[in-house]
């Protein structure tokens, strides 16, 4: 690794850990066509949605959340929800419906390739991709009330893979 990618490295690691001693999580946005690390091209492909995730859940005990195809105001603001019903010391589970108040209704699924999607996380707890920390993906209803997985689901009120076919 050269000598600017580990500085940046070093920099972002600091910057994290700041974040999450002053809030306990933080949460880490991959898209819009853009990635902050040296060299990286990663993320340029309009046809992969972009995604959000915490840093800090399982240091409370609990898997990361993901969250596919929200802008960044709206994924952060799910998933800080999610975050102090964490500090709260409720756990969510996979298949666990929640109803949000004034938002969609959202499902916890288990992400079977977690070390293939939250870089900053695993960096943050200094785990191997094969050892990554466990993630619930938050799937929401789309427009119409319906999840990805019932017939007439419209990916125009958002993109979300299911758990296992996406790789950042």
């Amino acid at each position: 690794m050269d000598a600017r990618t580990q500085a940046w490295i070093d920099q972002d690691h600091a910057r994290m850990v700041a974040i999450i001693r002053r809030h306990r999580w933080m949460i880490q946005y991959v898209g819009g066509g853009a990635c902050g690390v040296p060299g990286c091209d990663a993320h340029e492909d309009p046809d992969v949605p972009p995604f959000a995730y915490t840093v800090g859940m399982f240091g409370l005990g609990h898997p990361e959340f993901l969250v596919f195809d929200l802008p960044p105001d709206l994924a952060a603001r799910l998933l800080n929800r999610l975050g102090e019903r964490v500090r709260s010391s409720e756990n969510m589970i996979p298949g666990q419906m929640l109803e949000m108040d004034g938002g969609p209704r959202i499902v916890f699924e288990e992400v079977p390739n977690p070390g293939e999607i939250v870089f900053a996380a695993n960096r943050f707890y200094q785990r191997p991709p094969e050892l990554s920390v466990p993630v619930l993906q938050v799937t929401y209803e789309d427009c119409g009330g319906r999840f990805p997985w019932d017939d007439g689901y419209d990916s125009a009120c958002g993109v979300q893979p299911r758990p296992g076919q996406f790789r950042a």
